[in-house]
């Protein structure tokens, strides 16, 4: 319906953001994190954070710089020794399109890859992203962990409509079972 349609929508051509610089989150970077994720929370598309939990999760943070400024971010939150999740991404609009998002999940894939994680998990509401970089879409009631300790302070808990995706890292650690119970670990290999 076209009356639906708001400014919110139409994107104008965005313009080169320049070169682009990727390494782990620093504490000055504090402001600019909570100014784009709180931005994007504001409309509901993500759960706000305080300046004291990202002061607390700081070293699970990478961002992208471009031209000066903080262009990108995002975390990889360690849920177990065999899990993590990837969130708070957060790209800013005028720097849509131009491969920041990619990098950012490669990146913290590759961090979880190096810590031995075997799989890493995402909510989104852009999971045909996601599916781009070999994530599959899997049921909620996989990932329990995450629903117990993030999801109960969210006003959309009872009524949720991210998907939520995992891509495995290590299958040899790692059962795929019948769609309606997702995956888990292999007996005997887990950890």
């Amino acid at each position: 319906m076209i009356s639906a349609l708001t400014a919110d929508f139409v994107r104008e051509e965005s313009h080169a953001v320049g070169p682009l610089e990727l390494r782990k989150a620093r504490m000055s970077d504090i402001p600019d994190l909570l100014d784009l994720i709180n931005g994007y929370a504001a409309r509901g598309i993500m759960l706000p954070r305080t300046e004291l939990e990202i002061s607390e999760s700081i070293r699970d943070f990478s961002v992208v710089l471009a031209g000066g400024g903080l262009v990108g971010c995002g975390a990889l939150h360690f849920y177990s020794p065999v899990v993590g999740e990837i969130r708070s991404l957060a790209v800013r609009e005028d720097a849509k399109t131009h491969g920041v998002g990619r990098q950012l999940v490669e990146t913290l894939v590759n961090e979880a890859t190096e810590f031995s994680l075997s799989c890493v998990f995402a909510f989104t509401y852009v999971a045909d992203f996601f599916r781009k970089l070999s994530f599959d879409e899997v049921e909620r009631g996989a990932l329990p962990l995450k629903v117990w300790k993030d999801c109960l302070r969210c006003p959309k808990f009872q009524s949720c409509d991210e998907i939520a995706v995992m891509r495995v890292l290590r299958r040899d650690k790692w059962v795929v079972f019948p769609p309606k119970w997702g995956y888990g670990t292999s007996p005997g290999r887990g950890e």
